[in-house]
């Protein structure tokens, strides 16, 4: 299968780069080829390069800047996807989007599931509901995977930010009261790469496998203790983490309380189950060791 992928510097984008390279014909671009800013960009290098498929693994991400800076938000989270759809359906292609857990109005006390109704309580959460809704009106074969607390050891994210504050620092306050899952992007980008494995496998059930999947590591954390965790796989005992509540945190964008996902719509039709999300944070400190030392 060709794959053109959108976002070659972010977090997923690696990640897809390495899983594609094993079965599929990769294309992997970043701004300098497709300015999201500017969807006509996207839309006009899939026409140019009529690939089997289309992954969109970029996006504005800045959750608290979005908040005075819409119009930039919903232009890459939600037109940019929605022109790139609509050009993959004229060449045939499929579509895959990757969204969020901020779609919810994280008032719930069970996981979300896919046909749960949708509340966004922030910008960035707003425009990538927009996102899903050009997605799905402009392109019938599309997947639209879910995704939430991505991190890697790649960019700008919350391991990296602990990590670096952890080695300045001997006490580190961090909100205990927003529930989630981390979720390590090369787990992400791997079973991405496996549903189009699956897809490829079984031609006559693509039409029926399109649609909404959730896609996070399993498990159950808030940030404090995601913060924690870290600094115990990773031996740093002088630093106190300390809780702390939303109230003693206040950000410029409104976070879900509880933004759990599940994911067995993606087990029951794909047969694909992330790896807990302490597991998944261990393999990815010890693929950074290795990449250190």
């Amino acid at each position: 299968m060709r794959v053109l992928v959108f976002g070659k510097t972010g977090q997923v984008g690696l990640g897809l780069a390495a899983a594609l390279a094993q079965r599929h014909d990769a294309m992997v671009v970043g701004r300098e080829a497709a300015d999201l800013a500017e969807p006509q960009t996207a839309q006009a290098l899939v026409r140019s390069l009529r690939p089997d498929a289309v992954i969109n693994a970029a996006a504005y991400t800045a959750v608290d800047k979005a908040e005075v800076e819409p119009d930039l938000a919903f232009r890459i989270n939600a037109e940019a996807p929605g022109a790139m759809a609509r050009a993959a359906a004229e060449v045939g292609a499929l579509f895959v989007q990757y969204s969020t857990d901020y779609v919810f109005a994280g008032e719930a006390d069970t996981p979300y599931r896919e046909d749960d109704p949708t509340d966004p309580q922030n910008v960035y959460g707003r425009s990538k509901l927009a996102g899903e809704q050009a997605v799905r009106a402009a392109n019938e074969e599309h997947l639209i995977l879910r995704t939430s607390w991505v991190y890697s050891n790649d960019g700008n994210n919350f391991l990296n930010t602990m990590l670096r504050l952890g080695a300045e620092r001997s006490e580190l306050r961090v909100v205990d009261d927003q529930l989630g899952t981390p979720t390590y992007a090369r787990s992400l980008s791997s079973a991405t790469v496996a549903i189009l494995d699956w897809l490829t496998d079984r031609p006559r059930q693509r039409r029926a496998a399109m649609g909404t999947y959730h896609m996070t590591c399993s498990g159950v954390t808030s940030w404090y203790g995601f913060a924690s965790e870290i600094m115990r796989l990773t031996g740093n005992h002088r630093v106190t983490v300390s809780r702390i509540s939303t109230r003693e945190w206040p950000t410029p964008a409104k976070r879900p309380g509880y933004s759990v996902l599940d994911n067995i719509k993606l087990a029951e039709q794909f047969r694909i189950t992330l790896a807990p999300w302490q597991l998944a944070l261990r393999y990815c400190l010890q693929q950074r060791e290795e990449v250190a030392g």
